[in-house]
C-alpha cells in the first residue's frame, strides 16, 4: 500500500512562484515568513506527515474512535502522535504571539494545513475546529474570557468545538432551541442537545473549550435571537487550573461513512442542573459570532478536498506504474506493460493530477489574499483582497470538495476491482471525501451564500472585477508564444464570457425571481471553479515558460506545468461553455414538475 508523500514541489511552486511569498514576507507583521523560513517549516511539516500521521490513516480508519458511558477513546496512536503534534507547535502556527502563537501569515498555515489533511484528515479536525474558535475568541471574546481560554487553545493543551446543529435544526439556525439561563453572578446555565460536534469529547487534551449557540430569556425568534457562549467541558479556576467537570456529557457517537477516526458527538448541556457558560460577546449576536468560526472552517474543509484529492491521485499513480496489464495501444505482442500505458488511464490521471493543481493554486492564492486584507499598508488594497476572500472562500469549499468525490471516485477507478476492495485503501479516501460538500455547509448552501451575500447584495461589483483581472491573464496568454498558450487563452477567454453571462444572469434574476437564481446556483458555482482553475493554471504556464526561457534547473518540472494545464484547458475549462448554458437557461427545469409529478 502505498502511503503518502508532502507534494513539497509543488506547495513551493505556487507559494514562491506563483503567489509571490517574497511579497507577502513584506508586509507587516509577516516578515518572519521568508521563502527560507517557510521551506523550513514545510520539511519539517512534510517529516511529520509523513512519518507520523499518514501511517495512522489506516488505524484510525479500521478501529476507529470508541464511545463508552460518555466517555471516548480514540484510535490507537493517536494520543500520542496529537501530544507529538502540541508539543512540535503545529498547534500554534498562525496565532497570536499575544497569546503564544508564531504568527505566521495565513498562506504558509495554508500549506501546512494541506499536510495535516493530506496524510491524516480525521487527525487534522481536531486542531481545525480549535483554531475556529480561537478565532471567535480572538475577535470576540471579552478581556477575561482570552486570558483564561486562549493561551490553553493555541498552545493545544485544550481543544476548541463549535456547537450549531440540533436534532430539529440542522442547517436552519433559526430553529435552534438550545436555552440559556442567567445565574445572576455573570454565568449562565444551557439547557439543550447538540448533534455532529466534531471532536465533542475525546481523550487527546486536558479540557474541552465548546462554543454554543443558545437563546437568552426573551430572545427574539429566528437567526436574531441567537448568542453565542463559553461552555468548557471542566470548569476553569481564576488560577487557571481545572476545577469541576461541567455539566455536558456525550451520550453518543455517529457511527459514519468515512473520518471514523474523528469522533463526531451528540453532546447533552444540563441534564444535571445545568452547563455552566459564559457570554460571548453581546447578547443575540451569537450567529454573526459563529459565521467567523464557518468561514474559517469553510475554507478549511476546502483545503480538506484539495488534500483528499492529492492523497487519491498520489496512491492512484502509484498503482499504475505498477500494475502489469496487457499490452500496449497499437502492438499485439510483446511485453505487457503497467497500465499507466493505457491512454485511458493516463487520462484519468491527468484529471486527478490537473484538478488538483489548479485546486492548490486557487486555495493558496486565497490564502495570500487574505494575509494582503489583515496587513498591506494600503486600505483600498485590503479592502479589494477583502472581497476576493470573501468571494471565494464558498467557491473553494464547494469546489474543491465536489471535486474531491469526483477525484476519489476515478482513484478508484484506475485500481480497477482492486480499488473496490478495502485494503488497497483507494476506498476510504472516496468515503473520507464524501462528507466534505455536506459538512461546514453543504454545496448548495454555499452556493445561496455565493450568489446572494457575494454577488447580488453588491451588484456583482467584486465578481465583475475578477472577471477583468482574468481577461488579463488571458491576453497574457495569447501573447505568449506556443501553441499550448494559444489554447489556454481561448479556453479561458471563452469560460471567462460564460463566467460574466452567469453573474449577469443572477444579478437579472436575482431580485425578480429568486427560486430561477437559486436553481442555477450550484452550476454557478462549479463554472466560477472551473474557470478560476483556468486562470491559475493559466498564470502557471506562463511563470513555468518564463523559467524555462531562463534555463531553470528542472525543466521537466516547469514543461509538465505547462502540459498539465493544456490538459486542463481541454478537458476541463471546455466544460465551461456548456455550464455557462445551464446557468442562464436551465432554471426553468428545475422548476417545471410540479411536486406530485416526481
Amino acid at each position: 500500500m502505498s502511503e503518502y508523500r508532502a507534494p513539497l514541489k509543488d506547495m513551493r511552486f505556487v507559494l514562491e512562484e506563483l503567489i509571490g511569498l517574497e511579497q507577502i514576507a513584506r508586509l507587516p507583521q509577516c516578515e518572519e515568513a521568508s521563502p527560507d523560513v517557510v521551506a523550513a517549516i514545510l520539511e519539517e511539516g512534510g517529516k511529520f506527515a509523513e512519518e507520523v500521521l499518514a501511517p495512522l490513516n489506516r488505524v484510525g480508519d479500521v478501529h476507529g474512535a470508541v464511545w463508552q458511558e460518555g466517555e471516548v477513546k480514540t484510535a490507537p496512536g493517536w494520543k500520542e502522535a496529537y501530544t507529538a503534534f502540541r508539543q512540535g507547535g503545529w498547534t500554534a502556527l498562525a496565532c497570536s504571539p499575544e497569546f503564544g502563537g508564531q504568527g505566521l501569515p495565513k498562506v504558509v498555515a495554508t500549506a501546512v494545513m494541506e499536510l495535516w489533511k493530506g496524510s491524516n484528515l480525521a487527525f487534522s479536525l481536531c486542531p481545525m475546529l480549535t483554531q475556529g474558535a480561537i478565532e471567535a475568541l480572538m475577535l470576540c471574546g471579552s478581556p477575561e474570557q482570552k486570558k483564561m481560554y486562549l493561551p490553553k487553545m493555541v498552545g493545544g493543551e485544550w481543544t476548541g468545538t463549535m456547537n450549531l446543529t440540533e436534532p430539529q435544526a440542522g442547517s436552519d439556525l433559526s430553529a435552534v432551541r438550545t436555552r440559556a439561563e442567567p445565574v445572576g453572578d455573570g454565568t449562565y446555565k444551557l439547557y439543550g442537545q447538540k448533534i455532529f460536534i466534531t471532536y465533542g469529547e475525546h481523550d487527546l487534551a486536558e479540557n474541552i473549550v465548546h462554543l454554543v449557540l443558545a437563546r437568552l430569556p426573551g430572545a427574539p425568534e429566528g437567526v436574531k435571537g441567537i448568542s453565542l457562549f463559553v461552555v468548557p467541558k471542566f470548569l476553569v479556576n481564576p488560577d487557571g487550573s481545572l476545577g469541576a467537570r461541567n455539566d455536558v456529557r456525550c451520550v453518543s457517537i455517529e457511527h459514519k461513512l468515512g473520518i471514523h477516526a474523528s469522533p463526531t458527538c451528540v453532546l447533552s448541556f444540563g441534564d444535571h442542573g445545568g452547563a455552566v457558560g459564559t457570554l460571548v460577546g453581546e447578547p443575540n449576536r451569537g450567529l454573526e459570532y459563529m459565521f467567523i468560526m464557518m468561514n474559517e472552517a469553510r475554507f478549511a474543509v476546502g483545503l480538506e478536498g484539495l488534500a483528499l484529492s492529492e492523497r487519491a491521485y498520489q496512491k492512484a499513480l502509484s498503482y499504475a506504474k505498477e500494475r502489469i496489464q496487457g499490452f500496449e495501444v497499437g502492438v499485439k505482442s510483446g511485453p505487457r506493460v503497467p497500465i499507466i500505458r493505457h491512454p485511458d488511464v493516463r487520462r484519468m490521471l491527468m484529471l486527478m493530477k490537473s484538478q488538483t493543481e489548479a485546486m492548490r493554486a486557487l486555495a493558496y492564492t486565497v490564502g495570500a489574499a487574505f494575509d494582503l486584507a489583515h496587513h498591506h499598508p494600503d486600505e483600498s488594497v485590503r479592502q479589494r483582497s477583502r472581497g476576493f476572500v470573501e468571494l471565494m472562500t464558498p467557491v473553494v469549499k464547494g469546489w474543491c470538495t465536489e471535486n474531491s468525490v469526483t477525484i476519489a471516485s476515478l482513484g478508484i477507478q484506475v485500481h480497477g476491482g482492486m480499488g473496490f476492495i478495502e485494503e488497497t485503501g483507494a476506498a476510504q479516501h472516496y468515503r473520507d471525501a464524501r462528507i466534505t460538500p455536506i459538512y461546514e455547509g453543504t454545496t448548495a448552501i454555499q452556493s445561496n451564500d455565493l450568489i446572494g451575500r457575494k454577488i447580488a447584495r453588491n451588484g456583482g461589483v467584486i465578481a465583475r472585477g475578477l472577471i477583468e483581472e482574468m481577461r488579463l491573464a488571458a491576453e497574457k496568454l495569447r501573447a505568449q508564444p506556443g501553441e499550448e498558450f494559444g489554447v489556454l487563452a481561448r479556453r479561458l477567454g471563452a469560460g471567462i464570457d460564460a463566467l460574466e453571462k452567469g453573474v449577469a444572469y443572477i444579478l437579472e434574476t436575482y431580485g425578480s425571481n429568486p427560486k430561477a437564481a437559486h436553481a442555477v446556483s450550484v452550476p454557478l458555482l462549479e463554472l466560477f471553479g472551473i474557470v478560476c482553475g483556468g486562470w491559475q493554471l493559466g498564470l502557471s504556464a506562463l511563470v513555468a515558460a518564463k523559467r524555462l526561457a531562463e534555463g531553470a534547473q528542472d525543466p521537466a518540472f516547469y514543461r509538465a506545468k505547462i502540459g498539465t494545464a493544456r490538459f486542463y484547458a481541454d478537458h476541463v475549462l471546455a466544460r465551461a461553455p456548456a455550464l455557462g448554458v445551464t446557468v442562464s437557461e436551465g432554471s426553468a427545469g428545475v422548476l417545471a414538475l410540479d411536486e406530485e409529478m416526481f
